[in-house]
């Protein structure tokens, strides 16, 4: 089997010194790819050198990648502290986070989780698979102190050992300013959508100005994200004239040219593959992009937001644009 040394991966730094992998194994392949596949994928990654996994109870595969950390462990592949395991509360538990990363830390088979997210900042549930007109009528805007609630109770893991760092996912700067400065203990980073023709810089600074790391997702434009997900006038990240032409500078795929960009541009990716994800590990270790075509991959960004979030919307809610606060203001 193909192999990367762990060792030879660059690393970045949370806030409380801890050092994680700067690329990792994603895991949502829910809506078109099985959890057998998934965790096929996870146990071929381990064992070519990755050591970071974000996991997500909404997946619905963390029972499947818990065998495979747990036959990893057994085989002598790699031990529990060797890995970076990272998973999310679902919004239907936001009242009762505990009893959620109980369940995810017994199906991953891992004994504490190194950072655990809020999937979502608001408890708007959707069944899995569903179409992007369903609605939830118990669905609701962002509210800080029910939000406040969720964290505290991540607060509370962390300090039972349950859990080493607290993470946010999908929040937008008017909800950060709103909820930071209320927190204890402050997140460690925060998962969000990031490629080439969705850059996100401003949320980006605001991010690393804090000590926050940011974790992209979607990192190379997801172009098997789910149906729900995909719009007419989406823009392929990778068909993009100018990742083409650095792919063939290097002759490597557009895809890697994304991945080696995200990391050179301060965020840690977490593609999902079930077949490139050697690839996608190693070229983090050679070959990195020029200043200039970092400069030329800068003018990419063109807002393309791929998740929208149709499904959490709330009766009242215009359009899938009031999740996201893009006038600046929380809308309610």
């Amino acid at each position: 089997m193909q192999f990367v040394d762990p060792a030879i991966v660059p690393k970045k730094k949370l806030y409380t010194g801890v050092e994680m992998p700067c690329v990792g194994m994603g895991t949502f392949g829910s809506d078109r790819v099985s959890p057998r596949e998934v965790s096929e994928a996870a146990a071929g990654a381990i064992r070519c050198g990755y050591r970071l996994f974000d996991c997500a109870a909404c997946y619905g595969n963390e029972a499947e990648i818990g065998q495979v950390f747990q036959d990893a462990f057994v085989e002598g592949v790699v031990e529990r502290k060797d890995l970076f395991i990272m998973s999310k509360v679902w919004n239907d538990m936001h009242r009762d986070v505990e009893k959620a990363c109980k369940k995810s830390i017994e199906d991953l088979k891992c004994d504490y989780l190194d950072l655990y997210f809020i999937h979502w900042p608001f408890p708007n549930y959707h069944a899995p698979g569903c179409d992007v007109d369903s609605r939830n009528p118990d669905s609701r805007p962002f509210s800080v102190d029910e939000f406040m609630d969720t964290y505290r109770q991540c607060e509370s893991l962390v300090e039972k050992g349950l859990i080493r760092h607290i993470g946010i996912s999908n929040m937008t700067i008017p909800k950060m300013d709103a909820a930071l400065p209320l927190m204890k203990t402050k997140p460690a980073a925060a998962e969000i959508e990031m490629h080439p023709a969705f850059q996100q810089r401003e949320l980006q600074e605001y991010l690393e100005a804090r000590d926050i790391l940011p974790i992209g997702y979607m990192p190379i434009g997801s172009p098997r994200r789910p149906q729900r997900d995909i719009m007419e006038e989406d823009i392929v990240d990778l068909e993009m004239p100018q990742v083409q032409a650095i792919a063939k500078n290097h002759g490597i795929s557009p895809a890697l040219v994304a991945l080696k960009w995200a990391h050179q541009n301060g965020q840690v990716p977490i593609p999902f593959s079930i077949h490139h994800y050697y690839e996608n590990l190693k070229c983090m270790t050679e070959d990195m992009l020029t200043e200039e075509e970092m400069a030329s991959m800068a003018t990419l960004e063109r807002g393309n937001r791929l998740v929208k979030g149709h499904v959490f919307l709330w009766e009242g809610a215009r359009d899938w644009h009031d999740l996201w606060d893009e006038d600046g203001v929380i809308v309610e």
